[in-house]
């Protein structure tokens, strides 16, 4: 039954989604440290966690000190204030950089020398290796390394976002009697980061150093006739998000292009720095980019941890890494003479990296090249360098079909790769648009349009995750072939919308964003309210990436206090508090972090004994509420909706999932018996 007289806008209602982000860092962290995966693989998961601080100082920390140093005294549903954030996300982001490290030195770096995977100080160096690492620093590094002197005519140099750099103290004079003490020395980015040393006796020991080991022991060599006193590494991060003025731009493309330069050096938010640098040359740095104390982070080893993410794929040792598999290809796919005429028998839902992504391709492939095909309209948000989906769209243009692209420039750290895309694409004679000014294109569609006979009929592919060959081994995805003529209407429409100024007017089948989706999801819980005050059964199954829009917190509190049981798989962000008395008893969040990037969006209803199931690109944001282009699609063969229900139920049952507890903290499931990780059943299924 209702609760009454409980304010749902009470902040202590709501997680921080700042804080959630650390937190879903912190789980991930935890996989490095799970003996139960493979150990290069564990490696892999301690660069992920590096890597999704880097975006995070990047664009979350960069817009909070924006808002904070024009006085923003907005605030979210937690009630917490721009600058009370940043003091809340330095507390944990010192926190998870120290367990990195630790992890990193304490618990990585033995078990991999025991492996054979030794990372060598200079201290460990031998005779032989000194001498072949002095020989590389002559001949591969001493040539394009150019320390800059700091004196008034070489003030501190503008450095690149995230760039390997050395500061360097000395003592002194220089031929021209300059002494200023300090001078600067930018790793190229083309240099590898870790540079492994030659085999000796046969052995297939992986012996590896770091390039700022190198630099560091023979860094005296570029400042003859002077004496090093120190060198130390640091990395700075900049605000990389970019900015175009929606209202004023005429042309999204060039000033897209014209953001990019400036994102190398936008304004500085973090400073990683070598765990023994000097106090007063740290404070020097600190000065040179306007960051305080809690803008500075030690670090007890490399100063970019993402750059150890090679050494899986350079290490040949397959015992080390998660096992091959191959996906799937679902028979009635293989037994088809083309894809068409397997849609025709009926819907496809594909379930990457499980089955595979193949079919997406050959459905391009197979209409570039048919000649009843005239036209393919595809979007693209993110497709990776050397897309297969791209060069399908190229042959199909040159074979004279309509093609028809919409590409979103501002797929964040995917514009410049986006930007070549389109021009490839446009210099073969397809017509690229790029969405709607003020909304992100989000959706994930493909459309053919075939002739067969007297009439034209539309093949559609609907997906929650990018068309990427890459990510489609690396995520979960759900993707829907389908002819259902409703549904593929629906899909025309909203590609006319993209591309003309019209409405797409009232789509029969499919939910849009900005315009139905988040009014049609809230009507479903809400009727799902309406049964179980009714006395009757009634529940909600969510999986998402994430859960922030306050709206939507609200009406599923309100679900649970009517009694409907939520069932909420929530990968990353989450804002709701589950388990709150009064508020949020019936509603269960769990986090699964896997092999796999978990990625598909799912939504069921139970709607009265007749289930309504959803795939969706988008998750439960407002930004994908309000701010995007974003598709819904039903599943409706029975068939698929009780697979895809089965796939679900897995993960709920998931042994290994983390679950969100009230306070706002996670923990591992402590379940008895038989352990079951719903990826590894998944694969096990495929195989």
């Amino acid at each position: 039954m209702m609760t009454a007289n409980v304010d749902l806008a009470n902040p202590d209602l709501y997680i921080n989604r700042e804080i959630s982000f650390l937190q879903f860092n912190r789980r991930v962290l935890e996989q490095a440290k799970n003996a139960d995966v493979p150990l290069l693989e564990r490696l892999r998961f301690l660069c992920i966690t590096s890597s999704n601080l880097d975006e995070f100082f990047e664009i979350r920390v960069a817009g909070l000190k924006q808002r904070n140093a024009l006085g923003s005294t907005q605030r979210g549903p937690d009630n917490l204030t721009p600058a009370e954030q940043l003091r809340a996300i330095s507390a944990e982001a010192h926190d998870l950089v120290a367990e990195q490290y630790r992890v990193l030195n304490d618990i990585l770096f033995p078990v991999l020398e025991q492996e054979g995977v030794r990372f060598l100080g200079s201290e460990r160096w031998d005779k032989k290796q000194n001498r072949w690492l002095k020989r590389y620093f002559n001949y591969e590094l001493e040539p394009i390394l150019t320390p800059i002197g700091l004196d008034p005519a070489h003030p501190f140099p503008r450095l690149l976002n995230k760039n390997l750099t050395f500061i360097v103290t000395l003592e002194g004079k220089d031929a021209f009697g300059r002494s200023s003490g300090m001078a600067v020395l930018q790793a190229p980015r083309a240099l590898p980061r870790v540079v492994r040393l030659p085999e000796s006796d046969g052995t297939t020991i992986y012996e590896l150093v770091f390039l700022s080991s190198i630099i560091h022991a023979y860094v005296d060599e570029l400042f003859s006739g002077m004496r090093v006193t120190g060198c130390y590494q640091f990395r700075v991060t900049r605000n990389s998000d970019l900015f175009v003025d929606e209202e004023e731009v005429d042309d999204l493309l060039r000033a897209v292009e014209g953001e990019l330069l400036s994102r190398r050096f936008g304004d500085a938010v973090r400073l990683e720095l070598d765990e023994d640098c000097p106090a007063d040359v740290a404070h020097f740095l600190q000065m040179q980019f306007n960051l305080g104390d809690d803008d500075v982070y030690r670090c007890d080893g490399p100063v970019n941890l993402m750059r150890l993410n090679t050494i899986p794929d350079e290490v040949a040792r397959p015992d080390l890494k998660y096992a091959g598999f191959t996906p799937q290809t679902l028979s009635r796919i293989q037994r088809a003479s083309d894809l068409f005429s397997a849609i025709r028998e009926g819907d496809i839902l594909l379930h990457h990296p499980f089955d595979s992504f193949l079919p997406v391709i050959d459905f391009l492939r197979q209409a570039a090249s048919d000649p009843a095909v005239l036209s393919i309209r595809q979007t693209l948000y993110r497709t990776g360098a050397d897309s297969a989906v791209v060069s399908a769209l190229i042959e199909a243009a040159r074979n004279g079909k309509e093609v028809l692209v919409v590409i979103e420039l501002r797929a964040r750290f995917d514009e410049a790769a986006n930007i070549e895309l389109a021009t490839s694409l446009q210099e073969v004679g397809a017509q690229v648009v790029y969405g709607v000014v003020g909304f992100k294109t989000h959706a994930k569609m493909s459309m053919v349009i075939r002739r067969e006979g007297k009439r034209l009929a539309r093949y559609v592919h609907l997906g929650t995750g990018n068309y990427h060959m890459r990510t489609a081994r690396l995520y979960t995805d759900y993707g829907l072939f389908t002819c259902d003529p409703k549904i593929t209407e629906d899909v025309q429409r909203v590609f006319k919308q993209l591309t003309t100024m019209g409405s797409a007017g009232k789509l029969k089948k499919m939910l849009q964003a900005p315009f139905t989706l988040q009014s049609t999801m809230h009507r479903h819980i809400e009727n799902e309210i309406a049964t179980a005050e009714a006395g009757r059964p009634s529940r909600v199954i969510a999986k998402m990436n994430a859960l922030i829009d306050p709206e939507t917190i609200r009406v599923l509190y309100r679900a649970s206090q009517a009694g409907v049981k939520v069932d909420l798989i929530v990968r990353g962000l989450c804002a709701l508090r589950p388990g709150v008395k009064g508020v949020s008893e019936n509603i269960r969040v769990i986090s699964v972090i896997g092999r796999f990037l978990e990625h598909t969006r799912v939504f069921y209803f139970h709607n009265d004994g007749d289930p309504l199931v959803y795939i969706s690109s988008a998750d439960w944001m407002q930004r994908n509420f309000v701010d995007r282009v974003e598709t819904c699609v039903p599943i409706e063969d029975r068939g698929l909706r009780d697979r895809l229900m089965d796939d679900v139920q897995l993960y709920l049952d998931d042994t290994a999932a983390w679950e969100l507890k009230p306070e706002g903290g996670y923990e591992r499931r402590k379940t008895g018996g038989k352990p079951l990780i719903a990826q590894e059943q998944l694969l096990e299924t495929a195989r």
